[in-house]
Order: structure tokens, then C-alpha cells, then sequence
């Protein structure tokens, strides 16, 4: 609990731009949260690095996120947004929970194996230790909830085993946070590979929707999806090409997987990939233009990242102050 609200935190790479499964799998969820939950969204640029980054490119990719979370609709005043590098209590506390945290739990880790298969030139320890610092992004707000896919589920739960380890030792000192999984649009397939979850890393450049693509290359994109040699609109597990297209335009559109079926029973697949690429960039276009608004006003930017930057600093050292007193380390003299 943070200023009598349960706590909240969930944030994402700046490693590329926005793709509409971070949108309609997590951010656009987000905006259901503000007036229940004390929320902090972070840029998290400090896991970003575990991957070599150009530096002037990663500057520029963690701005235009935070600008994309309030052109997405966050209000910067009722939710914190914040860069992770901006707070170093992150970095602190990560290093703390290293020393409760066992090498066979993070050998497990799928998302580590992973990632060290395709980068096998730089497999470092920040790579390994990933889940570490994660669990202190989380655990430095007292999150109550924590949004995450189906992918990060493993990482929550090392979270929670953390906590709960520390907390044997020390008494509550943490929050153990339970994990928000919204079933609809929590997986958007890419759509060259509809087994595949879309990605920003993806080399196929028609496999993923960016938010801030123009409608033109929205509809191309959507008019090569990969889908099936049937001639049915049905959502079913045989089709997963469909089915993703299916669910995509029911999100995009505001309607029920029915109400898609029964809109397109008897259609062409050809005129269907046109209707889900016209409802994406009409639920996109009011996005992209805040952003274009936003991004010209750099003053108004530059007050949000030093603001919340404060205000998720002052409490995440509070949740820092009370591990260092507990696990022995002098108080500062101030």
C-alpha cells in the first residue's frame, strides 16, 4: 500500500518502437488502473543494456517511450513515469537480492537460455541476473500487482520466492505481489509467424505493427499476414493465423469474437485483412498524432521525466532505507 492505494508497477524495454501487441496486450490495460492502484510505469533502460545498444539511439528510443505512454492515454499526474535509470535504488536493491537469490533459480530461467541462444557473442552476467533486477523494480514499490504476459509469469514467480525468502529472514519487508494476467489480447501473434508472439526484434519487417506506422503500411502489412488455405473466419486453434487477425479486430473494433465471426460469415479472407488493417488505423491514428504533439513540446517532457523521477525515487528509497537497516548495513549520518 503506497498513500492508502494498492501499488502497482510494470514497465518496458527502450529497445525499438512499440508494437500493437506491447499496446493491446499491456499499455492500453494499463489505463484501467490509475484511479484504483498507485502505479508506476518504468522505462526500463537499465535492462535494455544487456543487449549492446548505441547510445545516442537508446537516449532517443527511451524518450519517445515515455512519450508513448502519454500519447497512449497514462496521465503522467495520476500514474509514474519514470526512466529506471533516473532511480539508481533499482541497481541498490538488485544487487541486495543477488545475495538471496541462487544460481539454479536463474539457470532455469527460459527467457535467459533464450536470449543467450541468440546473442551466444555476449552472454554476460547482466543477461543472467536479469530476473534479479526485475524482481527489485517490483519489489521496491511494494507491488500489490504486477501486469505481465504469459512469458513473464516465471520471472514473477522468482519474485515472489525472493520476497518470501527475505521476509522469513527479516520479518515483512515485502510486499508479495500477485500477478495481473487480462486473457483477451494478452498475446498478439505476429503475423508471418502466427505460432510466434510479435516482437520488436523481429527481422521480417511485415511480421509485427509498430504503433507509429502510417495507415498505408498498416494495410499492406495486414493484406500479406500469413493465414491458412481455408476460406472460413473462425477462430479455432487450427487457425491460428485467423484466429489472431480474429482477435486483433475485435479489440481494435470493441466487439466479441462472435460478433467478428458472425460480421465476416461467408466473407473473403482478402476482405477481412482490409477491415482489421482500416480498424487498426483508425483505434492508432489519435495516438500517433498526441505523440507528434508531445514530442514538439519538449519542456512539458522534460517536467514529467524530472517530476516522476522524484517522485518514484522517494519511494522506492524508502522501501531501500528499511532492507539496508535490516540486513545490517550503517545508517547514513545526515
Amino acid at each position: 500500500m503506497l498513500n492508502g492505494k494498492k501499488s502497482l508497477f510494470s514497465g518496458m524495454q527502450a529497445t525499438g518502437t512499440l508494437h500493437l501487441g506491447n499496446y493491446l496486450g499491456a499499455l492500453k490495460n494499463w489505463l484501467e488502473f490509475e484511479d484504483e492502484y498507485e502505479c508506476f510505469y518504468c522505462v526500463v533502460d537499465m535492462h535494455s543494456i544487456t543487449v549492446r545498444q548505441d547510445p545516442a539511439e537508446l537516449r532517443k528510443k527511451a524518450r519517445n517511450l515515455l512519450t508513448l505512454y502519454i500519447a497512449a492515454g497514462l496521465d503522467p499526474v495520476k500514474n509514474c513515469l519514470y526512466y529506471q535509470s533516473h532511480v539508481s535504488a533499482h541497481a541498490e536493491l538488485a544487487w541486495i537480492l543477488n545475495c538471496f537469490t541462487y544460481m539454479g533459480e536463474l539457470n532455469r530461467m527460459t527467457q535467459y537460455k533464450d536470449k543467450a541462444a541468440k546473442h551466444a557473442q555476449n552472454i554476460n552476467a547482466g543477461l543472467f541476473t536479469y530476473p534479479v533486477l526485475m524482481a527489485a523494480d517490483i519489489l521496491l514499490f511494494q507491488s500489490d500487482i504486477v501486469p505481465v504476459g504469459e512469458d513473464q509469469k516465471q520471472h514473477l514467480e522468482l519474485t515472489r520466492d525472493i520476497a518470501e525468502r527475505f521476509n522469513k529472514i527479516y520479518g515483512d519487508v515485502f510486499t508479495i505481489p500477485e500477478p495481473y494476467i487480462k486473457k483477451t489480447g494478452a498475446r498478439i501473434m505476429s503475423l508471418q509467424e502466427p505460432t510466434k508472439k510479435m516482437s520488436k526484434s523481429d527481422e521480417n519487417p511485415n511480421a509485427s505493427i509498430f504503433l507509429l506506422d502510417d495507415t498505408d503500411t498498416i494495410i499492406r502489412k495486414f493484406k500479406r499476414a500469413v493465414t491458412d488455405s481455408g476460406n472460413e473466419i473462425r477462430y479455432s486453434e487450427d487457425k491460428p493465423g485467423i484466429s489472431n487477425l480474429i482477435e486483433i479486430y475485435s479489440i481494435a473494433a470493441g466487439k466479441s469474437i462472435e460478433e467478428t465471426e458472425k460480421e465476416f460469415e461467408g466473407k473473403g479472407y482478402g476482405e477481412f485483412k482490409l477491415a482489421v488493417g482500416e480498424a487498426v488505423a483508425q483505434m492508432l491514428k489519435p495516438i500517433q498524432e498526441r505523440f507528434a504533439e508531445l514530442s514538439k513540446d519538449k519542456e512539458y517532457i522534460d517536467s514529467i521525466i524530472k517530476n516522476n523521477a522524484e517522485k518514484a525515487e522517494y519511494f522506492a528509497n524508502k522501501t531501500l532505507r528499511k532492507v539496508q537497516k535490516k540486513i545490517g548495513f550503517p545508517e547514513r549520518i545526515r
